[in-house]
């Protein structure tokens, strides 16, 4: 066999058969998507188009330009979030991937709170090392009980999403404060992912990683805030030594990042995207009070996804039968070991929204 042994525990997506069975779907109510239905906003399109024609098509440093470096560490200064190196990636998730190949060795384990981002899991087990899942159903938040019981003298790192990625959670700063005791307790990495930190409904910001605990390595990125999914910047910060041995690998691995992109992230930091995020306030309002009469369902405090339980417990025969009634979500399975939720995306218009709830109520 021809390939790598790295690749024995690597699987394609669960979501694969829906994904097949939502292709038969014409004209689909979809609620899948993870990333904003809005495009980039006009201004920032224009300064992305002004340095591409003004020349700003070559590769660019392997740590990304100066100017946007100090203005990350401008942003991340102003919430408190603690660093000493900035380097721009290829998104979120290239700045995961050298993270992992910078840290986790064959053997390690890496603490993951379930549900969870798919890709947490097949990146460590890229690297050789031991997802451990910690539950935190039903209200989707950090106990110290669970963590604790699943610590061993192997672990090494854990990933915290807040907001979250698939049930809309904001953790509260007390939940942060547990974890960076036992992090800092064990002398553990935190790994947090704040793509969505955008995206917070009911206060003005959110707490992180980043502002409780110096060992954290904080990933951000303009995807999801500014609607530059396609793309493909973001940013990771935190300890120098750590982040030098992330922009070596970056030389052989992504060699250097979107150049044009990084000049209109420069005016992305100060586009204020207040209006987009009341949008999202309001659809995220709309499709929580359609659902919570019928579904055991939190209130999302962030991102743009809901994860009510269904009817029944088993998300994936619910997703078969809502794709039967032309309406696509994701089951809860593809993002936690249990499969009695599912996702939903409300980064959709209004309308099709309320088409979605209707089917819903009369499936659930």
């Amino acid at each position: 066999m021809l390939i790598s042994d790295r690749l024995r525990n690597i699987k394609p997506s669960g979501v694969r058969r829906i994904f097949d069975l939502a292709r038969q779907m014409k004209d689909p109510i979809n609620l899948s998507i993870g990333e904003p239905d809005f495009d980039i906003p006009e201004p920032l399109k224009e300064e992305g188009i002004d340095w591409i024609r003004r020349g700003f098509n070559k590769y660019t440093p392997t740590q990304g330009i100066p100017e946007l470096r100090e203005k990350i560490a401008s942003h991340l200064k102003k919430k408190g979030v603690h660093f000493e190196e900035v380097m721009i990636t290829a998104g979120v998730t290239g700045g995961l991937l050298l993270a992992s190949l910078a840290l986790i060795n064959p053997g390690d384990e890496v603490i993951i709170p379930d549900p969870y981002f798919v890709m947490y899991e097949y990146q460590v087990l890229l690297m050789g090392g031991i997802p451990v899942f910690v539950d935190t159903y039903p209200e989707f938040r950090l106990k110290e009980e669970e963590i604790v019981k699943k610590l061993s003298k192997k672990t090494k790192l854990i990933i915290i999403n807040s907001p979250n990625n698939p049930a809309g959670t904001v953790y509260p700063k007390d939940d942060l404060m547990m974890v960076a005791k036992i992090a800092r307790e064990r002398d553990l990495f935190i790994l947090s992912d704040d793509i969505y930190d955008n995206f917070v409904f009911d206060a003005p910001t959110c707490p992180c990683m980043g502002q409780l605990y110096e060992k954290t390595l904080t990933f951000g990125g303009f995807s999801k805030g500014w609607g530059m999914t396609g793309w493909r910047l973001g940013y990771a910060a935190g300890p120098r030594d750590i982040l030098q041995q992330m922009i070596t690998l970056q030389q052989y691995t992504f060699s250097s990042v979107n150049s044009f992109a990084q000049k209109a992230a420069i005016k992305a930091l100060d586009f204020n995207v207040d209006d987009y995020i009341e949008r999202y306030k309001k659809k995220r309002d709309l499709i929580y009070e359609g659902l919570k009469e019928k579904y055991h369902v939190q209130k999302p405090l962030g991102a743009f996804y809901i994860f009510p339980e269904v009817p029944g417990g088993n998300g994936e025969a619910f997703v078969e039968r809502a794709i039967q009634q032309n309406l696509f979500i994701i089951p809860g399975s593809v993002f936690s070991k249990r499969n009695t939720h599912v996702r939903i995306s409300f980064a959709a218009s209004e309308e099709m929204l309320f088409r979605g709830i209707e089917i819903l109520n009369r499936i659930g």
